[in-house]
């Protein structure tokens, strides 16, 4: 029975760059799979997805909602989770988590922006998890709606290989529908009305219909040699079945990408979305998810996707509900979780009861008694459980591969605005980050201020509101800063001897090791042990290493981190009494400072990619204002009434861009930023950094 099930459920999610039409979209599913009998609008604040103050308010998306519906295809209903993804970069660790449990995706496009910024992030993101996916080229009823430039962008600027299913009838003001190149009929919603019209394909359209079926055949034959024999022999004997199956085994291996078009706002193309979804997106049968290492042996094991074999299930998503408590959003892999049982947690080693069973829409909560393979639910009852945990049986453990989250790129200096809320603020910071692994908070050791960082200026803004709304914490805050980084850029070899004599035992331990920069895309301590013959005895290696790890965390400059290091343990000698394991760690603490001092340390900061939007008029201005903030202009590209300028920008150099934008374009342009990578920071301004931190520049 439960195999047969799993046959009619998808686990999907919408992704997309900001105002691409995710939340409406989604709200149109809700609409038509009969979850909700009025449709939400962004724009009004009344999205189902949109639940939380903020998202109303400001008509984005911040936080990935979960839903459960039901859509009746082929005579069969079938069974949906949908989470519906932020398109924000800084709400970036949303849509990574997301993804790294949905079984397939749709990725929707702007008709007048095509590819834009933030699309291929999580584009990327989609790759790295490997989900298939099904582009939708969404809002073809606006002016300067294209649905072809679309599709090229994809193949140009995602490098996919995207194969249209539909083709538009008409664009802008003039769209009426799609023709379905599979079933090769037109689909037409006439006069505003919800559903669509099948009707035969418009003459003038038919020779352009036939070249674009003739290109998916084509395209489908490639995957399978006995079509592809059929379809030389005899194109017309290729059925609609036929056709379907092998678009779906291409969907699922990753080879091609079906784009299909509509316009969510205006009901026309939902519903071929929602087939299309079921037709060719896998189920949780497709995508035997479940490989993990035993945490005991470190051997790689396997579950099957079935009800019957041991629990396996991801811990994606943190959530506070004010009525239920912390939820915790788990998508199960295999096995099954019944309420009132214990899960076992491997990164605790320890039990957890899960007291309570939800199936989710939006914020409010269904109760279910059971829960299995290939589901999305939420627990309530749990002590202690991360983003990224694994849940198992305690007999049969599996430690599933978890998620890597971004570093937050900037932070900002609170303090609560009355004595007495102390307490509460810690505890209300607390809460955030254990539901948010790209926020952090950190008490500044030499200030006491505490510090809290996340991926973007808006981020914090979200939330320092939550904490004023939810928590009931006012806040004084400072100006937003910059997470710098440092690194080395020269090997050296040192020697530190560390001697201590007091009263009764004294400290001894002598390291001779070699610092240097880490190999590219290495990150954290590299560390190497060449002590030859037991001049330093093995028990106290450990603790070398752990003082070398440490002491990262603070660089020589102006106390910032080290991301990457290789430390190669050359030689070094030992007393028999003094020695201990805490003299070694503390050798190695002090040894990688006057090391450090030595390897040319240098100051990293952030570097952002900044696509900015703009009538062609205010080009110069915005260009001039660019390259005042140090940043480097890398494309100019043309867009329907629109010039694209795509640039590298220090973010030290972008606080508050959004204002001085608007201000030199008179409010018509637009821009979007993301994180890029690292990058040394010119001497000038590294002085002015370091001198701000700690008062000295003599080390640059």
């Amino acid at each position: 029975m439960a195999k047969r099930d799993l046959h009619y459920t998808r686990n999907i999610g919408i992704m997309a760059h900001i105002d691409a039409g995710k939340t409406t979209t989604t709200e149109r599913i809700l609409y038509f799979t009969g979850v909700n009998h009025k449709i939400g609008e962004t724009h009004d604040g009344t999205a189902t997805m949109d639940w939380m103050v903020q998202e109303q308010e400001r008509g984005i998306t911040i936080t990935s909602a979960a839903t459960t519906c039901f859509w009746k295809y082929q005579g069969n209903e079938y069974k949906i989770n949908i989470i519906d993804t932020p398109g924000h970069v800084d709400f970036t660790v949303e849509v990574e988590r997301s993804l790294r449990v949905l079984d397939g995706a749709v990725a929707l496009f702007c008709a007048v922006g095509g590819v834009e910024a933030q699309s291929e992030t999580v584009w990327r993101q989609a790759n790295k998890y490997g989900v298939p996916r099904i582009a939708f080229v969404n809002k073809m009823d606006r002016s300067g709606a294209d649905f072809f430039k679309a599709v090229r962008e994809i193949k140009e600027k995602l490098g996919a290989n995207p194969v249209p299913l539909v083709l538009p009838i008409g664009a802008e003001d003039n769209y009426q529908g799609i023709i379905d190149l599979v079933e090769m009929k037109a689909y037409v919603w006439e006069n505003g009305a919800m559903e669509a019209t099948v009707k035969e394909i418009p003459e003038n359209m038919m020779a352009e219909a036939q070249e674009w079926r003739e290109k998916l055949v084509e395209a489908a034959a490639v995957q399978d040699e006995a079509l592809m024999e059929r379809f030389f022999e005899d194109p017309d004997s290729i059925t609609v079945e036929d056709l379907k199956a092998v678009i779906r085994k291409a969907v699922i291996a990753m080879d091609f990408c079906p784009v299909m078009c509509g316009s969510s706002f205006k009901n026309k193309g939902v519903q071929n979305l929602l087939d299309a979804v079921i037709a060719y997106l896998p189920n949780p049968l497709d995508i035997p998810n479940s490989k993990g290492t035993d945490p005991r042996t470190g051997e790689d094991v396997h579950f099957p996707v079935d009800p019957e074999a041991p629990l396996s299930a991801l811990a994606f998503k943190i959530a506070t509900d004010p009525f239920v408590g912390r939820l915790c959003y788990t998508r199960i892999y295999s096995g099954k979780i019944e309420a009132g049982s214990y899960v076992y947690n491997p990164r605790t080693d320890k039990k957890e009861r899960i007291s309570r069973l939800f199936q989710m829409h939006s914020n409010k909560q269904q109760p279910k008694e059971v829960l299995e393979a290939g589901d999305i639910c939420a627990c309530v009852g749990f002590k202690d459980i991360r983003t990224g945990d694994t849940l198992c049986s305690e007999d049969k453990p599996i430690v599933l591969e978890s998620m890597t989250f971004p570093e937050p790129v900037i932070g900002i200096a609170i303090e609560p605005l009355t004595q007495k809320d102390t307490d509460k603020l810690g505890m209300a910071l607390a809460k955030l980050a254990e539901e948010d692994p790209t926020f952090r908070v950190k008490t500044d050791e030499d200030s006491g201020q505490t510090v809290i960082s996340g991926m973007g200026e808006l981020h914090l803004d979200i939330i320092l509101d939550r904490l004023r709304r939810e928590f009931k914490v006012e806040c004084n805050q400072g100006a937003p800063q910059v997470s710098y980084k440092e690194a080395i850029t020269v090997p050296v070899d040192h020697r530190h001897v560390f001697k201590k004599q007091s009263g009764g035992r004294g400290k001894f331990a002598d390291i001779i090791f070699r610092m240097e920069p880490a190999e590219e895309g290495k990150e954290g301590l590299t560390f190497v042990n060449e002590v030859k013959g037991g001049n330093i005895p093995k028990e106290f290696i450990p603790s070398v290493e752990k003082g070398f790890k440490e002491a990262m965390q603070n660089g020589v400059l102006a106390g910032y981190a080290l991301e990457a290091l290789k430390i190669t343990l050359i030689d070094g000698s030992f007393h028999p009494v003094d020695s201990d394991a805490l003299s070694f760690e503390m050798a190695a603490k002090i040894g990688y400072k006057e090391a450090a001092q030595k390897a040319k340390p240098v100051l990293l900061e952030p570097i952002m990619k900044l696509e900015v939007v703009t009538p062609e008029d205010f080009m110069g201005d915005i260009i001039a204002d660019l390259n005042r903030r140090r940043g480097q202009v890398e494309s100019m590209d043309s867009r329907i009434g629109a010039r694209v300028i795509t640039a590298k920008v220090p973010l030290a150099e972008q606080f508050g861009y959004v204002t001085v934008l608007r201000t030199l374009s008179s409010g018509r342009a637009s821009s979007s930023m993301e994180f890029d990578h690292y990058a040394e920071v010119p001497k000038n301004i590294a002085r002015e950094v370091v001198e701000k931190a700690n008062g000295r520049v003599d080390l640059i």
